[in-house]
């Protein structure tokens, strides 16, 4: 039998950790159950854009992540058609202490992993799936355990997730997201990138930018593809994302920088409904397993550490009262909905604009310059400002 305010965690990955946290500092003793038996990096870059870093600041993560990430000063917009810019977006200083940072996966995770593994009210247990539940009056039994209540955050493929809406399974988007990182020396000067470059091109866009203190430079080109296994990565051929590039006729410049990656990780791209699956009783669901989602808001994380936040705040009200436990996550699930609704159309919306072709993609980069920085950027700012 677990202590009271218990809580267990399905998942330790990016939501998981940073929910573990936020939950312990609302007073709630936490288990983290883990399935696989050792964590490993998984993807390669991420960017964090103040909504998420605000949150991470306040966990006390900035001091074993500043020695990681990267500040960019602008986002780059770049135009397959024409090889050059497009437009500048300023990213400016911290918003309320809260700068936009670029950082490798591995990084963040480690960061999260140092600090759950220091706090005594958190347990981790790796090797261990969540396998087995069952509802009671007292709240839930998890794997043989008493729990307030359970929080699903195991991905887009999770087993939590099943046993609420066994109905609802992630849907392919017929893209691949082809990730890759290399050392930023293998990088000829003209070509490394001092912020963030975002390219546009014909049924294709191609994001790169520097982690790991700008020591290595990470890239993600989206483009169609054939499913791959569900829920897993593998092995991409260079060969393949070089012709594919080549055979849109993309500018010698963004070919080269794609040229210069021989580690290439192909990611199939599921996503949920728009609204995402939220809770029912005393489980919850958060990040992936709630609202996978196309990355192409660059939020897939961030809205993970935003969930996090949101369901400590929203658990942190009931106390020991377990009849408190479900009209709690409703709340989180009532409070979460709207905002993922709309970063999840954003983002699909954004896809499709980067992937125009022929006079259609003329005359977005046209209505991009004339629409100006300042209105393009300002465009964001609704997902940037966010605050619990």
């Amino acid at each position: 039998m677990t202590a009271p305010r218990t809580i267990v965690i399905a998942g330790a990955g990016i939501g998981g950790l940073t929910a573990a946290l936020a939950l312990a500092a609302q007073g709630f003793r936490v288990i983290i159950c883990e399935k696989t038996g050792r964590l490993e990096e998984a993807g390669a870059g991420l960017q964090l854009s103040p909504n998420a870093t605000r949150i991470l600041i306040g966990l006390g993560l900035q001091p074993r992540l500043a020695p990681h990430v990267t500040t960019p000063a602008s986002v780059s917009i770049m135009t397959a058609r024409s090889g050059g810019g497009v437009i500048r977006l300023p990213l400016g200083g911290a918003r309320d202490n809260a700068p936009y940072w670029l950082v490798h996966r591995a990084d963040l995770q480690s960061a999260l992993l140092g600090a759950v593994t220091a706090h005594p009210d958190i347990e981790l247990r790796l090797g261990c799936p969540v396998d087995n539940l069952r509802a009671t009056p007292a709240g839930i039994i998890v794997n043989g355990e008493s729990a307030l209540a359970l929080i699903g955050a195991d991905g887009a493929w999770s087993f939590v997730r099943r046993q609420l809406f066994p109905e609802t399974q992630p849907h392919f988007s017929g893209l691949i997201a082809w990730r890759g990182t290399l050392e930023t020396s293998r990088l000829k000067s003209d070509l490394v990138p001092h912020g963030v470059q975002l390219w546009m091109g014909p049924k294709a866009h191609l994001v790169v930018y520097p982690v790991s203190s700008g020591e290595r430079i990470n890239m993600v080109a989206i483009m169609p593809g054939a499913a791959i296994q569900p829920g897993g990565s593998d092995a991409g051929d260079a060969s393949e994302i070089r012709q594919h590039f080549a055979a849109s006729r993309w500018p010698a410049n963004a070919r080269a920088m794609i040229e210069s990656v021989d580690n290439w990780r192909r990611w199939p791209l599921f996503t949920m409904p728009d609204g995402g699956m939220w809770h029912e009783g005393s489980v919850a669901l958060l990040g992936d397993a709630a609202h996978a989602m196309l990355p192409f808001a660059a939020q897939g994380a961030g809205v993970a550490i935003e969930d996090a936040a949101v369901l400590a705040q929203c658990l942190g009200t009931v106390g020991d009262d377990a009849a408190g436990i479900a009209p709690a996550l409703a709340r989180y699930a009532a409070l979460r909905q709207p905002r993922v609704t709309l970063i999840q159309r954003t983002a699909r919306q954004s896809g499709q604009i980067y992937h125009l072709r022929g006079p259609m993609a003329l005359a977005r980069d046209l209505a991009m310059r004339a629409l100006g920085a300042e209105r393009l950027q300002a465009r964001q700012d609704w997902i940037y400002d966010w605050k619990l």
